[in-house]
């Protein structure tokens, strides 16, 4: 059992991390010491900011999120400037935020263009904390589409970029699919997976956290994946709703249910209820 650094839960400076604190302490207590922890999954961050490890290896598919993440530990105080910049009143109105997010839009891959990744990665933290909901989300072209979220304040969270920039001295971030990142798995390494959770309903369907999104094919790969790393000395912990389709998926792990509060439904009509989550472990062989 590893132990949490705070003693209350440090939150990410990116909103939509969907860990609950009951989660984390759960993950606190199944997930063994290790000499690194690997999350492919690693989203905005809530995790490797909780749990304590010599070493974290970090990755996403979502190209932007690993963008502003690089961009914070690199250049730490300049880059909280430069988001300060954008969270201001006059940018929290709809038609600042639609001209913002077209501006986002309109460098839809930077990697191979003459786009700025400095004002890319700003942007994409303003987007985050003035979307409904903090959502990130992408249509099939790869262009960012959450809406604007009509909220009177909004929250900068600078003592969170602080905080994150001090945690991730022994991080690294890499834009990669989880498979590239769970073959380079190592006995004594520990992986964490947090992948785009079943839905429990038609209207909770949303897996479009990235162009392409996540399909049930790809939870049966994760699930093999985990299988293989455990049989070569790696434990693998993954995290998704409680269903019985997800329970048959990672048979042969230990399941441990969790409950936790959650917003179920669509976009613009949410009710709030508990609902199981499913903690899967595999454990290294």
């Amino acid at each position: 059992m590893l132990s949490c650094i705070f003693q209350h839960l440090s939150n990410p400076f990116l909103q939509n991390s969907l860990l609950d604190r009951h989660v984390i302490a759960s993950l606190n207590k199944l997930l063994p010491p290790g000499r690194r922890l690997i999350e492919p999954f690693v989203g905005a961050g809530a995790v490797f900011l909780n749990l304590d490890y010599p070493e974290h290896l970090l990755g996403d598919v979502n190209r932007d999120l690993i963008l502003a993440h690089q961009m914070l530990q690199a250049h730490g105080e300049a880059f909280i400037e430069a988001c300060r910049e954008l969270f201001v009143p006059e940018n929290n109105t709809p038609e600042r935020y639609y001209e913002l997010r077209d501006e986002f839009n309109s460098t839809a891959d930077p990697w191979h263009s003459t786009a700025d990744p400095w004002r890319r990665a700003a942007l994409f933290v303003y987007l985050n904390r003035h979307s409904i909901h903090g959502l990130i989300r992408y249509n099939r072209h790869g262009r960012f589409n959450a809406p604007f979220g009509y909220r009177k304040r909004i929250y900068f969270p600078e003592a969170e970029m602080r905080h994150f920039v001090e945690r991730s001295k022994r991080a690294a971030f890499v834009h990669a699919d989880f498979r590239d990142l769970m073959k380079q798995a190592r006995p004594n390494d520990v992986v964490y997976c947090d992948p785009p959770y079943v839905p429990l309903s038609d209207t909770s369907n949303f897996v479009e956290y990235s162009p392409g999104g996540f399909s049930w094919c790809d939870h049966e790969v994760l699930a093999d994946y985990a299988r293989a790393l455990a049989e070569r000395g790696v434990t693998v912990v993954i995290s998704n709703h409680r269903t019985p389709a997800v329970e048959s998926l990672y048979r042969g792990a230990e399941i441990h249910v969790v409950e936790v509060p959650r917003n179920i439904g669509s976009q613009h009509r949410q009710t709030a209820r508990v609902v199981e989550e499913l903690i899967a472990v595999f454990r290294a062989l």
